[in-house]
């Protein structure tokens, strides 16, 4: 939480910590403040280095309370401009990025200037020995002053980012950052989307996401628990990406790189934490795709898949499986 207080009409920021550290006359300058909020603004969906866990996918959800003085208008702020520049602003910090906690010793991190735009590489060493390294344009890459990414952590950060691009009248704000509560399967996943126009074209964003697997109309939790086993904090690559594949530390790494709209983009992971198919990685036809292998193993006549990407959008793919009826034979 980021408050403003206001001495003799100049606004000065300060941290919680400093509230509990003033003289309880200094509170009673405090104006009095009204709030708006609005649970669940936006999504973010990013990855995040873990050594333990490695390259990570996740989504997570963002309400915002907005504390203040009532403007000319009767209004802390505009609803319509917390859903429109709020979410920007989140949008622009963190999603579709790769969050590192730049304070972990097994993390480093280096900047090179080119001579159209800045790249950041970024190392992360497992204590297995595997690496996993990313080098991509500065925008696609977060470094972040803490160990590690979690939502506490990254909370502070992108309340003081927000604070600073608010009206004066807003004396505080606080946003609660927080994954989706699940029932049944799901699983973290890892992409780039090379053709994408927008941000997903960075080799390293994810998501958190469901998946409901249903056989002849039947819902199947064994399936769904199976396919998020076998999908557990996995990187989704297309074939065509992979460009080489190599050993360290007698691991099997595989290299990933294209270039697209905003620059060139490269990772490296273990060979392990990777699924490769043969189409883009799209949630259509990851969709499609399971779909697919579902269908092979004949275990029904109708296959539905509902895959999500991150907090409710998805898509939802199926099969039909015919009979073939045996040919007759003329008299």
């Amino acid at each position: 939480m980021i408050y403003r207080l206001y001495f003799k009409a100049v606004p000065r920021k300060i941290t919680i910590s400093d509230i509990q550290c003033l003289p309880s006359v200094v509170l009673t300058d405090c104006v009095a403040m009204n709030s708006l909020f609005v649970n669940q603004l936006t999504t973010i969906d990013f990855a995040y280095l873990c050594p333990k866990r490695g390259l990570v996918g996740e989504t997570w959800l963002v309400d915002v309370v907005l504390s203040g003085e009532l403007n000319d208008e009767g209004m802390v702020f505009d609803f319509g401009h917390v859903k429109k520049e709020i979410k920007s602003m989140i949008d622009n910090y963190a999603d579709h990025t790769l969050l590192v906690p730049t304070k972990n010793q097994a993390i480093t991190l280096t900047e090179n200037n080119g001579t159209s735009h800045t790249e950041r590489t970024v190392k992360l060493i497992m204590p297995s020995g595997e690496e996993i390294i990313c080098t991509a344009p500065a925008q696609a890459i977060l470094p972040l002053p803490v160990d590690a990414i979690a939502p506490e952590q990254v909370k502070p950060l992108l309340e003081a980012f927000i604070f600073d691009q608010l009206p004066e009248n807003i004396a505080v704000i606080e946003l609660t950052l927080y994954p989706e509560t699940i029932k049944g399967a799901w699983f973290h996943y890892t992409h780039g989307l090379k053709k994408h126009h927008g941000n997903c074209q960075r080799i390293a964003h994810g998501h958190r996401s469901p998946l409901e697997i249903f056989i002849n109309d039947q819902r199947r939790e064994d399936l769904e628990y199976e396919q998020v086993a076998i999908w557990h904090d996995i990187y989704l690559a297309k074939q065509e990406d992979l460009v080489e594949q190599y050993q360290h530390n007698g691991h099997t790494h595989n290299f990933f790189a294209y270039t697209a709209n905003q620059g060139d983009f490269s990772l490296a992971l273990p060979a392990a934490r990777c699924y490769m198919v043969e189409t883009d990685t799209t949630i259509e036809l990851l969709a499609d795709h399971l779909a697919q292998v579902l269908a092979d193993r004949k275990l029904g006549q109708t296959v539905k898949v509902i895959a999500n990407e991150g907090f409710c959008k998805g898509a939802v793919a199926g099969r039909k499986l015919t009979v073939q009826k045996p040919l007759t034979q003329e008299p």
